[in-house]
């Protein structure tokens, strides 16, 4: 089996390896992060490559014969991440 990790971040956990592109919740700024792999204490290196949103989600509360309708939308900020380096 090649270098497979599975790092967690934003309370999800990803099974990664070397050269993958994944799209996490929003990380702060920084250009190398650095994760501990869950299973064997390997050590990960990643770079952020870009900040974007996801797209919108619509809530929608409604009660029928009562007149109430009540929209909300939610955008999610997401990072995408490389991952450079498992060892």
């Amino acid at each position: 089996m090649s270098d497979i990790a599975v790092i967690k971040t934003g309370g999800k956990q990803y099974k990664v390896k070397e050269g993958d592109i994944i799209k996490v919740e929003k990380l702060p700024e920084g250009k190398k992060l650095e994760f501990a792999d869950i299973l064997n204490g390997k050590k990960v290196t990643a770079s952020i490559t870009s900040q974007e949103k996801s797209p919108k989600v619509i809530i929608l509360k409604f009660r029928p014969k009562k007149n109430y309708k009540k929209t909300n939308g939610h955008r999610q900020t997401l990072s995408t991440i490389k991952i450079e380096k498992i060892s």
